[in-house]
């Protein structure tokens, strides 16, 4: 059973059958899609696809990719909160940053955003530039907010997007909602307490190992 309140149904998406195994195993639903999908929205719109073939309405998906497993339950009703706003398109998570390595790290995604919380841009950089002040000192003269990798679609958003070509600030920093944003499409943000590590590289598995 899953532990977050609110959702009406929880699947496991991949194209790998020694997952649909493991979810089988422990009695969890699963849908085995396509092998072509180059991102977890396009996965997410398959998925989409199918459950509404089968007269299923979805209104929105929350979706909670399989490099971030220490995604908290509570974070998972934060957006399913955000998204019973029917003026919100995407939302997302952030998270305020409190140490130089995280800020300075080109795996962890930062964000910036308006007095009304909506995302401005997404970066590899920190943003903004402080002109005139050591980095040193960045932490202690504004907030930063690194970007947590899950998401909250309206069903009409999802394929709205995935009909969008590449941009070319997507291309640049190689993050894909930055295409939604130069079509102008909005994402709402929230903040929350919860810290969450992302899987890039070899030694962030070894970090979430040492944790665990």
């Amino acid at each position: 059973m899953h532990k977050a309140h609110g959702l009406s149904r929880v699947v496991v998406a991949t194209d790998d059958q020694r997952i649909v195994k493991h979810v089988r195993d422990f009695g969890g639903e699963v849908i085995l899609t396509g092998s072509h999908h180059l991102n977890g929205t396009s996965r997410c719109l398959e998925i989409l696809e199918i459950l509404q073939n089968s007269s299923l309405k979805i209104d929105a998906l929350i979706n909670v990719q399989g490099d971030e497993p220490g995604i908290h339950p509570e974070q998972i009703e934060q957006l399913i909160h955000l998204m019973h706003h029917p003026e919100v398109e995407i939302g997302t998570l952030i998270k305020k940053i409190d140490s130089e390595e995280t800020l300075f790290n080109p795996n962890v995604v930062k964000v910036v955003i308006g007095d009304d919380n909506h995302a401005l841009y997404f970066s590899r950089q920190a943003i903004p530039f402080l002109r005139g002040i050591d980095k040193n000192q960045w932490l202690t003269r504004h907030t930063y907010y690194k970007h947590i990798g899950m998401y909250g679609y309206r069903s009409e958003i999802l394929k709205k997007i995935m009909d969008l070509p590449p941009g070319k600030l997507e291309q640049a920093e190689s993050l894909e909602q930055l295409r939604w944003l130069e079509n102008r499409i909005s994402i709402s943000t929230q903040i929350t307490d919860f810290e969450s590590i992302g899987i890039d590289t070899p030694d962030d598995l070894q970090k979430l190992t040492n944790i665990f």
